[in-house]
C-alpha cells in the first residue's frame, strides 16, 4: 500500500462506506474495478469486502455476494503491496504462509504501522481495521508474542487487556468518520467484555443505535426504529423509518406503510400505507411483508380499488413462493370461490391448513370441502360435520349443516 490512498480508493470509500446517501455505489464498485485492474492493491482490498456480503457492505448497494472472487481480490492486494490487504487478509484467515511470504513488508508490523498512520491522519477505514486488529487479538500475530514471551500469566493478562481495549477509541473514531459497522463491535465490546480480560460495559451500549441514527446512517435508523416501535414509541420510530426509507433501506418503506395502514404513531391512510407497500416490492419483488399487506389491501380494496387477481397475485407470492401464512385465509377464500382465480377447492384446503388460528369463515370452508368430497378430498361427512359446527353462528356454516342429519346410531349422514 502506497504511503497514501489513490484518490480512486478515497472516492470509493466516500460512496460506499462514509456517505452511502449518495447513490453512487455501483459508481464507486466499477472505480474499484479499474483501479484494481490497473495495480492498485488497496482498491482491490476495497473491492473484496464488497463482495462479501451485508456484514461487510451496506445491502443497499446491492453489489453482487462472491466469497471465491473477494478471497482471489485478497491474495492479488497482497501481493499488490497493500498494507491494508494485509490486515484484511489476516482477519479473514486469508493470510496463509505462502500469501504472506508474497507481500512486500519485511513483517506483519511494518504493514500495521503503515495503516495505523493513516488511521491516525484521520481515513475512518483504516481506524476500523486497526480496531479490528486490536479486538480480534490479530495483535499477537502483527507483534509476534504469545504466551511465552511473558514471564508469567498475570503480566501475558495485563498485555491483553492493555493491547485489547485500544480497539475501543479506533472504533469510536471509525463510527464517527463514516464506518457504521464499528458499532456492531463496540456493542459486543460493551455488552460482552473479552472473556476475563475485558469485564462487560452494557450501559455504553444504550445508545450506540441512536447515535448511528443521528448520524444518518440508513442501518442504524432502522435498528432504533424497531427498538422504538418495540417500546410502542411509534411517532417516533416513524420518523426514523422514514430516514431510513429515504435511503431505500430494506425493510424500511415496508414499516412505514405498517405503521399507516394500523394508524399507530399517525393518522391511519390506507392509501399512503399502499404507496409504501409498493415503494418496498419495487425494491425487492420478494418481500414477504409487502406481497402480504398488498394482498390484503387488494383483497379488501383499501387504499387502492378491490383487484382479486392482484390480491391472488402478491398472496400467493408470500404463501407459495416465501413461506407465509399471514395471508393464507385470503388466499384460501379467493380459490375456494373463484375469486381473481378459477375455483379451487384443493388450493383452498391446502391454504385452509395454514390458518392455524381460530376463524369461523375457515372451519366453514374446511366443513363444506370435507363433507362434500371436494377439490380430489375423501368425502368424510363427519369430519365436515364437526367443522361446520366449530363454525358456530357463521350464517353460511349453519346453513350447510342444514344439508346433514344425525341417523339412530349418531352417525352422520346427508339428507335427502
Amino acid at each position: 500500500m502506497a504511503a497514501v490512498l489513490s484518490n480512486e480508493v478515497k472516492q470509493a470509500l466516500q460512496d460506499i462506506y462514509y456517505n452511502v446517501r449518495t447513490g453512487r455505489g455501483k459508481e464507486a464498485f466499477a472505480l474499484l474495478e479499474r483501479a484494481s485492474a490497473a495495480g492498485d492493491g488497496d482498491a482491490s482490498c476495497v473491492l473484496a469486502r464488497c463482495l462479501c456480503g451485508y456484514q461487510y457492505v451496506w445491502s443497499g448497494h446491492g453489489f453482487p455476494e462472491d466469497d471465491e472472487r473477494a478471497t482471489k481480490l485478497l491474495h492479488k492486494s497482497v501481493e499488490q503491496g497493500s498494507a491494508l490487504g494485509v490486515l484484511v487478509a489476516l482477519r479473514s484467515g486469508e493470510l496463509t504462509p505462502s500469501v504472506q511470504k508474497k507481500m512486500p513488508f519485511e513483517s506483519l508490523q511494518a504493514a500495521f504501522d503503515q495503516v495505523e498512520n493513516l488511521a491516525k491522519e484521520g481515513d475512518a477505514f483504516c481506524q476500523y481495521i486497526v480496531g479490528n486488529s486490536y479486538f480480534w487479538w490479530d495483535f499477537l500475530r502483527i507483534q509476534n508474542k504469545g504466551k511465552d514471551s511473558f514471564p508469567s500469566q498475570a503480566e501475558f493478562k495485563a498485555y491483553l487487556k492493555e493491547q485489547i481495549s485500544k480497539c475501543e477509541d479506533w472504533f469510536w473514531k471509525a463510527f464517527r468518520g463514516g464506518v457504521h459497522f464499528a458499532a456492531n463491535n463496540l456493542n459486543r465490546y460493551y455488552t460482552q467484555g473479552d472473556e476475563d480480560i475485558i469485564a462487560p460495559q452494557p450501559e455504553k451500549a444504550k445508545d450506540l443505535w441512536k447515535t448511528g441514527a443521528e448520524l444518518g446512517y440508513p442501518t442504524h435508523q432502522f435498528i432504533y426504529a424497531e427498538e422504538l416501535k418495540k417500546a410502542e414509541r411509534f411517532q417516533e420510530a416513524l420518523h426514523w423509518y422514514q430516514e431510513s426509507a429515504a435511503a431505500n433501506n430494506h425493510d424500511s418503506w415496508f414499516y412505514v406503510g405498517w405503521l399507516y395502514s394500523t394508524g399507530k404513531g399517525v393518522e391511519k391512510d390506507s392509501a399512503r400505507a399502499v404507496s409504501c407497500f409498493q415503494k418496498e416490492l419495487a425494491l425487492d419483488p420478494n418481500h414477504m411483508g409487502g406481497n402480504n399487506h398488498m394482498g390484503k389491501a387488494y383483497f379488501l380494496g383499501e387504499g387502492v380499488p378491490q383487484d382479486y387477481a392482484k390480491a391472488v397475485y402478491h398472496l400467493t407470492i408470500a404463501h407459495d413462493k416465501l413461506g407465509s401464512n399471514w395471508g393464507a385465509f385470503y388466499l384460501a377464500k379467493c380459490h375456494f370461490n373463484g375469486w381473481g382465480t378459477p375455483q379451487d377447492y384443493g388450493k383452498a384446503l391446502q391454504c385452509l391448513n395454514d390458518v392455524d388460528w381460530q376463524n369461523q369463515e375457515a372451519d366453514y370452508m374446511r366443513g363444506f370441502i370435507h363433507a362434500r368430497g371436494l377439490g380430489g378430498v375423501q368425502e368424510d361427512i363427519p369430519k365436515g360435520v364437526s367443522y361446520l359446527q366449530k363454525a358456530g353462528n357463521f350464517d353460511k356454516a349453519k346453513e350447510e349443516l342444514l344439508n346433514y342429519k344425525k341417523t339412530l346410531f349418531g352417525k352422520w349422514v346427508r339428507r335427502k
